[in-house]
C-alpha cells in the first residue's frame, strides 16, 4: 500500500511539472510573439514617447525648384519607424504638420501659421502632406522662410512657438527651438534668394491660418 501510494505521488509530481514545462514553453513562445507580430503597444505612452516615435516615421520630401512654386512637390511623409520596434502603434497618434511663413521686417520676424493639417498616424502606411500651394516665395525685397514641423497632441500656444529668430538670411533649421518636447520633427527651409532680405520695407499681412482634419483612414 505504501509503494502505491508512493507510486502515485511520484505520478502526480511528474504531470505537475510536464504541466509547468509546457507553460513556461507557452509563456516563451507568447512573449518572442509580442516582440515579432501583432501591434506595438503605445496606450500608456506619454507626449514624449509619442514624439520619439513620430521623430523615428517622419521624412521631408524636398522641394526641387520646378514648376510655378518652389514647394510644389514637397511634402511631409509618415511612414512606419525605422529604427527600433518597426511595428503599427496599436493605438494611433495624433498628429499635427504645420506650416508657418516668416518674414523680416523692420521690428523683428513676423511668424504667421499658413496652414496646419491634423491627422492620426500609426505607421502601418505611409501617411503624405502636401505643402499647401498658399506657401510665399520670396516676396519682392523681403526675406521670407518657410518652417514646418510635425508634432503630437494639441495645436502648439504661443509660448511654445520658437523665437529669437531674428536673421532670416543665416537661420537654419539647428538653430530653431521650440518650447515644447512634443514636437517629433521640423525644417527651416532657405529663401530662394538671401540676398534680397530687406528688414526696411513693410510686409504684406501675415496669411490666416488653416487647419485641416484628417483621420487615419485619409491617404
Amino acid at each position: 500500500m505504501y509503494r502505491t501510494h508512493l507510486r502515485l505521488r511520484h505520478k502526480a509530481l511528474t504531470a505537475c511539472a510536464a504541466a509547468l514545462a509546457l507553460l513556461t514553453a507557452g509563456c516563451v513562445k507568447a512573449s518572442a510573439g509580442e516582440q515579432t507580430g501583432g501591434c506595438r503597444g503605445d496606450d500608456h505612452w506619454s507626449q514624449r514617447q509619442q514624439a520619439a516615435w513620430l521623430r523615428s516615421a517622419v521624412a521631408f520630401r524636398d522641394p526641387t525648384g520646378r514648376g510655378g512654386s518652389p514647394y510644389q512637390v514637397a511634402a511631409v511623409e509618415i511612414r512606419a519607424a525605422r529604427t527600433g520596434d518597426v511595428r503599427p502603434l496599436c493605438e494611433p497618434v495624433a498628429v499635427q504638420v504645420e506650416f508657418w511663413s516668416l518674414t523680416a521686417t523692420a521690428t523683428g520676424t513676423e511668424m504667421s501659421s499658413v496652414m496646419r493639417y491634423r491627422l492620426s498616424a500609426d505607421g502601418s502606411r505611409t501617411r503624405s502632406v502636401d505643402f499647401p500651394a498658399g506657401l510665399p516665395a520670396a516676396r519682392d525685397s523681403a526675406c521670407t522662410r518657410v518652417l514646418v514641423a510635425a508634432y503630437v497632441g494639441a495645436p502648439l500656444t504661443q509660448d511654445q512657438l520658437p523665437r529669437r529668430l531674428t536673421d532670416l538670411a543665416t537661420v537654419r533649421t539647428a538653430d530653431v527651438r521650440f518650447g515644447t518636447e512634443r514636437i517629433g520633427a521640423f525644417r527651416m527651409l532657405l529663401p530662394s534668394d538671401p540676398t534680397r532680405c530687406d528688414t526696411a520695407r513693410p510686409t504684406a499681412s501675415p496669411s490666416p491660418s488653416r487647419s485641416v482634419t484628417w483621420d487615419i483612414h485619409h491617404p
